[in-house]
């Protein structure tokens, strides 16, 4: 019975860690250049313009594209390895972030 209490508390304990952080889409920029987050983080991409983005990235710490999303919706990504992340759209070339996953 301890074991399984000693499982539960850390497995608990790993997921209150994880935290979400929002990053918006506005005015044909990311409304950060910059954050810093955990390993097992998420953050969400919300598009507040009237018209579509894209989010990918090719950084060997993550790989991603969330395709094309119009205005108000959003699309999450775990972050799962530590490392820097160059964030683009590729809609519109301008819009670039990068996203600093520490340990």
């Amino acid at each position: 019975m301890k074991k399984f209490i000693l499982f539960f508390i850390t497995l608990f304990s790993f997921n209150v860690a994880a935290a979400e952080h929002e990053v918006g889409q506005k005015n044909k920029e990311f409304t950060v250049e910059k954050i810093t987050i955990k390993k097992g983080d998420t953050v969400k991409f919300v598009n507040l313009d009237p018209f579509f983005h894209n989010v990918f990235s090719l950084s060997d710490a993550k790989l991603f594209d969330l395709g094309s999303f119009p205005q108000n919706d959003s699309r999450d990504v775990v972050f799962e390895e530590a490392g820097t992340v160059d964030v683009e759209c590729a809609i519109h070339p301008n819009m670039q972030m990068v996203i600093e996953v520490q340990e």
